[in-house]
């Protein structure tokens, strides 16, 4: 019986214990891979990453100054499901470390695609958005959603002010840029909001109205445009002084484009100043006669022209030229929209300076008219000055 009870336990199986330890060992390195894959992942995420790249020095600083600085570049820029994350950034790694070692960094920085409404709308609701910053504009971000308009096309200068498309980020210049730098990037609103340019052209490429009201409350009609005397004395003495703020809004008021009135880049003077190229100045007359929106009221007879106007018309010309000129030209050209009324019409052009050697047919030193010569000429016109 003590031998049966002495009888040896069967000892635990190794492998058993060796299983159980690869086990533990293995979810633990897990474990730790995955946790320091998280850090590195949140780390690589945040806005002072993207800093530590020398070429996106532009983008962080001007984001820095940014009425989006609080909100981190990925929230914007980058998918935020996991797989695409990592998937995105260890190709981005892998580029950038390509582009530093061999020197071929290229700048500026290009987005490949743009930010998508989904981004936006994660933090703003266009379909409750009422108000904007000025108060007198009439935005209703939920009809320009619904018409398929992407946030980005009028707000793309909001994070970094344009600074790619004002050729502010050259590798030859990133080392000056830092938070002094990216302030006064975007201190200037017009790189910032959208501008009123920007919305014409959408407009106009869609067929919607341009009208001031569409888009303004107060209807942006100036205090002095609503004196008594505007229309009829001031509003040429106005645009004489400052034609291009007259420009501003009445450019797109026209049906037809105008050119020459917008001012010339320095560049543009730069490059022209030697080739002998000089682009004439055009003044409110020239506006006068180009912009159509002036036809409605530069079409009609000014009550000045009574039915003597003929008569005395030579002697106020005499006087001030320029001012009939706002009107009228001295040849009919196509450019002008405001009237079909020329002196051409009335005085032909070839007796200013008249070369007889010109003339198809022989003329004596002191020709008078004949019969013969309304084979050509109109008699009706010729007749009102010319006597055979």
């Amino acid at each position: 019986m003590e031998e049966e009870h002495k009888q040896e336990q069967p000892t635990p199986p190794q492998l058993h214990y060796k299983l159980i330890k690869i086990a533990t060992l293995t979810v633990f390195f897990l474990a730790l891979f995955f946790a320091i894959g998280g850090l590195g992942l949140k780390e690589s995420s945040s806005s002072s990453f993207c800093s530590s790249c020398h070429e996106m020095k532009p983008e962080y600083y001007t984001w820095k100054a940014s009425t989006h600085s609080e909100v981190e570049c990925t929230s914007c820029h980058t998918d935020t499901v996991y797989k695409d994350l990592a998937k995105d950034k260890a190709q981005e790694l892998v580029a950038q470390l390509k582009k530093q070692s061999t020197g071929t960094s290229a700048a500026p920085i290009r987005m490949p695609n743009e930010i998508p409404n989904s981004a936006c709308e994660s933090c703003h609701d266009v379909f409750k958005r009422e108000v904007t910053p000025s108060g007198d504009l009439i935005i209703p971000h939920d009809k320009h959603e619904n018409k398929g308009v992407e946030c980005v096309q009028c707000h793309s200068g909001v994070a970094h002010g344009k600074v790619a498309d004002r050729k502010m980020t050259y590798s030859t210049d990133l080392d000056k840029w830092d938070a002094e730098v990216g302030t006064e990037a975007m201190s200037d609103i017009k790189f910032i909001r959208p501008d009123m340019d920007t919305c014409i052209e959408c407009h106009k490429a869609r067929k919607v109205t341009t009208e001031c009201s569409a888009c303004h409350k107060t209807g942006m009609v100036p205090k002095s445009h609503k004196q008594a005397d505007f229309a009829t004395k001031t509003h040429g003495q106005q645009a004489a002084s400052n034609l291009q703020k007259c420009n501003q809004c009445h450019k797109d008021m026209s049906t037809v484009p105008l050119e020459g009135y917008d001012d010339v880049s320095t560049v543009t003077k730069y490059l022209n100043k030697d080739n002998g190229i000089a682009q004439k100045k055009k003044n409110q007359y020239d506006y006068a006669k180009e912009n159509t929106f002036c036809k409605d009221c530069h079409s009609v007879r000014p009550a000045s022209h009574t039915s003597t106007w003929m008569k005395d018309h030579g002697n106020q010309a005499s006087k001030d030229k320029q001012e009939c000129l706002a009107c009228h030209n001295y040849q009919q050209a196509g450019g002008i929209s405001t009237t079909m009324v020329a002196c051409s019409s009335c005085h032909p052009a070839l007796h200013k300076g008249f070369d007889k050697q010109r003339h198809p047919v022989p003329l004596a030193e002191k020709q008078s008219v004949t019969e013969y010569c309304y084979t050509c000429h109109v008699k009706n016109k010729c007749t009102a000055c010319h006597k055979q």
